[in-house]
């Protein structure tokens, strides 16, 4: 299986003014393009070219060592960012955007309220040093839990479905926002897909 592109469910504008369109544009095609090329190359000939991203992912320790590491960047990179596109959507009216339902019962439940999630979460993405990803997963034990992973890797590889996730590469965010980070962290909860995480919080 040759993986592609996926289409984004809006356009680059779409999600303004939290995120312009250029930085959408240049993330879309050029980074995650460049890490589905790169994918498709280190799996060609190999066992790995019928399975799914996920079930790469889950089985890391039977990669060809060869291959190993370009198959968990470029992999980690295609799985993360196909998730992250759906994990937002537009917010042009600027209100305020909450998860409802289990979803948020369990994340007053686990974190205490959600200004206490959304600070914790902030703080995680904050703080990775360097490039990498905050993440808000289900964890094995089936509780949420906030982590963060360094570069591309991802939750699944160590078989926590992730159901929100945060890019903080410098590519997502310094065309608008420099070397502001913070700033761009509070953008992104304007228009987090709460559905979409509910979503995947209820295995859907």
């Amino acid at each position: 299986m040759t993986f592609t592109l996926p289409k984004l469910p809006y356009e680059y504008s779409a999600l303004e003014p939290y995120i312009d369109a250029k930085t959408m544009e240049i993330h879309h095609t050029k980074h995650h393009q460049a890490y589905i090329d790169k994918l498709n190359i280190a799996i060609q000939g190999t066992k790995l070219e019928n399975k799914k991203i996920k079930e790469i992912l889950l089985n890391i320790d039977y990669l060809p060592e060869d291959k190993r590491t370009a198959i968990i960047n470029n992999g980690g990179g295609h799985a993360n960012h196909s998730l992250f596109w759906e994990l937002m959507t537009p917010n042009h009216k600027g209100k305020e955007n909450k998860p409802e339902g289990k979803l948020a019962k369990e994340i007053k439940d686990t974190f205490g309220s959600f200004e206490e999630f959304k600070e914790k979460f902030s703080n995680t993405a904050l703080t990775r040093f360097g490039s990498g990803w905050a993440w808000l997963i289900k964890n094995k034990k089936g509780k949420l839990e906030i982590v963060s992973t360094p570069n591309q890797d991802s939750p699944i590889m160590d078989g926590n479905p992730p159901i929100l996730g945060l890019d903080v590469w410098e590519h997502a965010y310094y065309l608008k926002y420099q070397n502001k980070r913070l700033d761009y962290i509070n953008a992104f909860f304007n228009i987090i897909n709460w559905k979409k995480v509910e979503e995947l919080f209820e295995g859907k």
